[in-house]
């Protein structure tokens, strides 16, 4: 199977050049001027468009069992519709039970996902912690290609995670050469504040956005960066969603310290007054963690993405439809959390961000797929145009206009955050382990064509074992804590 995507621009993190692109057997294989064709090769004409490296979404749920029912997207159409919008590849979310083994749900995950029809990958959540916790950690570092682990601190009595456990599994990433990511809310206060409004007759969904003001995302996000710090181990903070988190990703950035950020979309473009609608469906169809912020965040993103403080852009897709948002009619804290935008982003990115001056192309391809590679160590086989690349990638029209809506939707929900938006910058072809799996607004995908892409580990270059030790010395204070005391 070859592709000849031939008179496009192609757009990397750090150029800019005219150039066709010749794929064979999933892997890019030639980029330059006038590239012959072979014999039976598909030619796809570029001319007039920028071609781009394949999306990657670092931030999916799909067919997540969570708050009593099932997402409605499972991998199948998830990553179809994700295909349709450009992204090639998906980090999804293994997220084991309190005491259930981390292999059992890894397991569990691949075969749920053999069904894909696009590329995906694994991050793992650490959802308690014991000695087979950390045995297993190693193993799906070593055996499974996954260098990444999730810790929430929100959900209290479901999957939260207290503090030393967050010291406990940041240390043992550490060692791994194994990034951490950080859901990082408050979650002892937003469940004393969802509490207190409950009791107050607050039901409805503006109760949820109340109950997770930006000060317990800041608090958690200060909280986590401090630890990691600590630590000495890298961070990354998923769905960043306020001016407070980001702060405390630059203060510690400044300080030498390796935090990442993540933004959604979704909070890019829209504001809390969605809870606000007096349409309860459309107000229930809005929750998410975090919600949606005071219209003052959305420009603090968008800066946090200009200059450097978040590195890379997600969705948290995770589809509720309208009659499982229902079952927190009478209770907002039951209403369950997540929202719709994987085959979204890309296009609500170009046409935000790109077309009004925000970002450039080249940043373009920096959020939306070089820095995640290079963050989860799959650069330059993904991420990248180059020789030796994976034959994952867009052809982008950055003229092409479209309008938002769930009636179009290839995503299996019915309800979608950006109803009615009108984007300029659509995804015109987009390859997928080198064939054309969508153009001219038809999919061709099939059911299994995705392929597991395992993401190794970072070199280790100290003896994570030894400061491991240190850390756990008693420092000479704490052994004489009369030498340093001032009357």
């Amino acid at each position: 199977m070859s592709t000849l995507i031939r008179g496009g621009t192609v757009v990397n993190a750090d150029q800019t050049f005219r150039a066709d692109v010749y794929c064979e057997d999933g892997v890019i294989k030639a980029v330059g001027p006038d590239l012959d064709a072979p014999a039976g090769a598909r030619i796809v004409d570029a001319g007039g468009a920028y071609v781009m490296p394949g999306g990657i979404d670092p931030h999916t749920h799909m067919e997540l069992p969570f708050m009593g029912t099932i997402a409605s997207e499972d991998f199948f159409t998830g990553t179809a519709a994700g295909l349709a919008g450009g992204n090639t590849l998906i980090i999804d979310f293994v997220i084991p039970n309190p005491q259930q083994s981390l292999l059992e749900a890894y397991q569990s995950w691949r075969q749920k996902a053999g069904k894909a029809a696009g590329d995906y990958s694994f991050h793992v959540a650490v959802t308690w912690w014991s000695d087979q916790v950390e045995q297993e950690m190693g193993v799906l570092t070593r055996d499974h290609g996954v260098n990444s682990f999730k810790h929430f601190m929100a959900y209290k009595n479901a999957i939260m995670v207290e503090d030393d456990v967050l010291m406990k599994s940041f240390r043992r990433c550490l060692e791994l050469g194994a990034v951490p990511t950080v859901h990082a809310e408050n979650g002892e206060v937003v469940y004393l504040m969802q509490k207190a409004l409950l009791e107050a007759g607050i039901t409805g969904p503006e109760g949820h956005s109340l109950s997770r003001p930006a000060e317990v995302e800041g608090e958690a996000a200060n909280r986590a960066i401090a630890i990691a710090g600590l630590v000495g181990s890298p961070v990354y903070i998923v769905h960043v969603s306020c001016k407070e988190s980001l702060d405390a990703i630059a203060r510690a950035r400044a300080a030498g310290q390796r935090v990442f950020g993540e933004v959604l979309a979704q909070h890019l473009v829209v504001d809390d007054s969605v809870y606000r609608s007096g349409d309860w469906l459309q107000a229930a169809g809005h929750v998410m963690s975090p919600p949606f912020r005071p219209k003052h965040h959305q420009e603090a993103l968008w800066a946090g993405l200009m200059n450097g403080t978040a590195q890379t852009t997600a969705t948290d897709h995770c589809c509720f439809c309208a009659d499982q948002k229902a079952m927190g009619r009478d209770d907002f804290t039951k209403i369950p959390n997540g929202t719709a935008g994987i085959e979204d982003r890309m296009a609500v990115l170009w046409s935000e961000g790109v077309r009004k001056g925000r970002l450039t192309p080249q940043e373009f391809v920096a959020v939306t797929s070089a820095n995640c590679a290079q963050i989860f160590n799959i650069y330059p086989r993904r991420g990248r145009i180059a020789v030796g690349s994976d034959a994952a990638l867009v052809v982008w029209d950055p003229n092409a206009t479209r309008t938002i809506s769930a009636k179009t939707s290839h995503q299996n929900v019915d309800f979608n955050v950006f109803e009615g938006l009108e984007v300029t910058g659509t995804c015109a072809v987009t390859v997928s382990n080198g064939k054309v799996v969508w153009e001219n607004g038809q999919l061709d995908v099939e059911q299994g064509a995705g392929n597991y892409i395992p993401r190794p580990t970072f070199p280790v270059v100290y003896d994570a074992v030894k400061l491991r030790n240190e850390l756990a010395r008693p420092s000479p204070v704490a052994r004489e804590p009369s030498a340093h005391v001032t009357p």
